[in-house]
């Protein structure tokens, strides 16, 4: 079973969205995702200074399996890409809602968390996909 952290807001294609104390968001792929993509081989986190809208395509992720894009659960101009990713991309597998951020985004709207999942909700979404 998938860990689903209450603190946390999450879309239906499994990316989780997390409030620093500054405002800004960090964004990165669910447990779930990780588990399902398996051992990742490769990621490119994208660059600082990058206009995203929601639904956008910010960041590919390889495993042995399949590459698979990841998509921007909200809207903003994006601070950060977790460099550490570049030479260490197994830190998603091992630490998904910590060193394996993917992302830093200053959002565009004060409602970010409209349109995302609470964790609960989240979890009703992975139980009805058999997780």
């Amino acid at each position: 079973m998938s860990q689903v952290p209450g603190d946390l807001r999450f879309t239906k294609t499994h990316e989780w969205v997390r409030l620093l104390p500054d405002g800004t968001l960090e964004i990165g792929i669910s447990d779930h995702a990780q588990r399902a993509l398996g051992d990742l081989v490769f990621v490119e986190a994208p660059e600082a200074g990058r206009e995203l809208a929601a639904g956008d395509a910010f960041a590919v992720v390889e495993s042995v399996k399949a590459a698979s894009d990841v998509y921007a659960p909200v809207a903003g101009t994006v601070l950060e890409g977790n460099s550490a990713l570049a030479g260490t991309p197994e830190l998603i597998n091992q630490d998904c809602y910590g060193a394996g951020w993917i992302m830093r985004l200053q959002p565009s709207s004060k409602d970010w968390a409209a349109a995302l999942l609470p964790a609960a909700d989240y979890a009703a979404v992975l139980a009805a996909e058999g997780d």
